[in-house]
């Protein structure tokens, strides 16, 4: 599941815009395509433009964003006749049609993404691990090492262990940690997430367990000190 920013001047937004988008479960904020919200744009892992009308106006804002360093891939969203107009010079990762069903829009933006995180890992190998205290998780590789030695996880354990460690101290109801390793469509009930700390905690050891703590009638969080 991405944070995706859509930037558009459509009131109808995602529903009109790409429709295929909504019917997917990627947390979708929505901003005007204008320059200024820039200033103080959201966290995002993917931007998309809305490019299906005012194609130069689009063109000067996508060449903008990029000399902002916006620090996430770009994909503009336009009509089977705007197709023509784009070229390397308006500095984006693809382009969509706003007709495309929703596997070819999850398709897309998982490549858009997965190729983004590639690059950023070829100009610096280190830029995807994750340290905390005695924790080192390589997104790249997924793995996860405690004091060098590599952590025998399944992928939900390594995911869970990613996610806490990306947000030392800060507090997850079991909901909260459901929701974003097991995503909406997950059938589920809260003991799942029960279960895979406990297995994590098996894994981390004794010494080191106390790493993911429990808040009494709350839920879990990471703890760096412990």
């Amino acid at each position: 599941m991405a944070k995706v920013l859509l930037l558009t001047n459509t009131l109808g937004a995602s529903a009109e815009v790409l429709p295929a988008l909504g019917l997917l479960q990627h947390q979708v904020r929505i901003l005007p395509a204008e320059a200024s919200v820039l200033v103080d744009a959201p966290d995002a892992d993917l931007l998309m433009i809305d490019a299906r009308r005012d194609l130069p106006a689009v063109k000067s804002l996508t060449k903008l964003i990029n000399s902002t360093g916006v620090g996430c891939p770009i994909v503009a969203i336009t009509t089977e006749g705007g197709l023509t107009a784009f070229n390397a010079d308006w500095g984006i990762d693809d382009v969509i049609l706003d007709t495309a069903g929703p596997a070819e829009v999850d398709a897309r933006i998982r490549i858009a993404f997965g190729k983004h995180a590639i690059e950023m890992v070829a100009a610096d190998p280190h830029s995807a691990e994750i340290r905390s205290g005695e924790v080192t998780i390589d997104e790249s590789t997924y793995t996860a090492r405690l004091k060098g030695n590599v952590l025998d996880l399944t992928f939900k354990e390594f995911e869970l262990l990613k996610y806490l460690a990306q947000h030392p101290g800060r507090v997850f109801t079991r909901a909260q940690l459901l929701q974003e390793i097991w995503g909406y469509d997950y059938f589920g009930g809260t003991r799942t997430v029960d279960v895979h700390i406990r297995r994590l905690r098996s894994k981390l050891g004794p010494e080191f367990e106390a790493i993911i703590g429990t808040v009494r009638n709350v839920g879990y969080r990471f703890t760096v000190d412990a």
